[in-house]
């Protein structure tokens, strides 16, 4: 039986992932950062424990584990976990930063690092980034998440060339806008963090940022979304084919700003992303 360790699991991307691969015979290590979550997926049937990605000394530990339940063997990871801290650029502490790198990349590294011996050693295996539309292109109100995820890419890509020939498949997964909590889930962090009514942005934050980030959820779906087993179809191709590809796009808004990245001029493209 083929094993998997799966991060960010709590909801949205990493349940259905977690879910659909159990269902196609899959071993699912499915992980999340809060016990408590963690405790409700085991007792659903999938294999849980918490692994919180901000936490050196969790990442190691749940490295080990999966190695362990996987007798030594583990033949893929899915750096899934990640959240947003919304609010403009010039707002963000540097604390903040700090706080979103250490989930979003420096603990997916980590992670990944402490699977690929085992990957090395049997050959074979799959590491999937989970990064998005905005690791290609930048939106505003979306600056410490799209730093993350470009940087992300990078590294993604260069883990995958200095891998050539090992056996280890690194791709990359773009989401576009995809139907879960995710924006939800990032009002405590932007609560936390940033002091709008302080920002020369007060007047955006009150009339737009705010609202869209307080409404009830499915209030603001837009015309490209899709749900998140649109994302677990492309991760089951990455992890199944024997040739993945080293990126796959999802959502057609993705396709649409890849498209638009190669043939705008900078103001036209700056211009355009100043309106969404």
């Amino acid at each position: 039986m083929r094993t998997i360790l799966i991060t960010g699991c709590s909801s949205g991307i990493g349940l259905d992932a977690a879910r659909t691969l159990m269902a196609r015979g899959w071993r699912v290590f499915a992980t999340c950062r809060a016990a408590e979550d963690a405790a409700a997926l085991d007792a659903a049937g999938l294999e849980s424990w918490a692994l919180d990605l901000a936490s050196e000394a969790s990442v190691a530990d749940g490295a080990a584990e999966a190695l362990r339940r996987g007798g030594g063997r583990l033949d893929a990871l899915f750096n899934n976990g990640a959240f947003a801290i919304p609010g403009a650029t010039e707002d963000l502490p540097r604390a903040a930063m700090r706080e979103i790198f250490e989930t979003n990349l420096f603990g997916q590294l980590d992670l990944t690092n402490r699977v690929l011996p085992a990957m090395r050693a049997a050959g074979a295996g799959r590491v999937v980034m989970n990064s998005s539309v905005l690791g290609f292109v930048a939106l505003p109100w979306r600056g410490a998440y799209v730093a993350t995820k470009f940087a992300l890419e990078g590294l993604t890509d260069a883990l995958r060339l200095e891998l050539r020939g090992t056996g280890v498949h690194v791709v990359t997964i773009e989401p576009g806008p995809i139907g879960t909590p995710f924006r939800s889930k990032s009002v405590p962090r932007f609560e936390k963090w940033i002091d709008w009514r302080a920002s020369p942005h007060r007047e955006a934050y009150e009339t737009t940022l705010m609202k869209r980030l307080y409404a009830p959820e499915g209030a603001a779906k837009g015309r490209f979304e899709l749900p998140a087993s649109a994302v677990t179809a492309k991760l089951v191709r990455a992890l199944e084919s024997q040739r993945p590809a080293p990126r796959y796009r999802v959502t057609t808004a993705t396709h649409i700003m890849a498209g638009l990245t190669r043939a705008l001029p900078t103001r036209a493209l700056d211009a355009l992303a100043a309106r969404l």
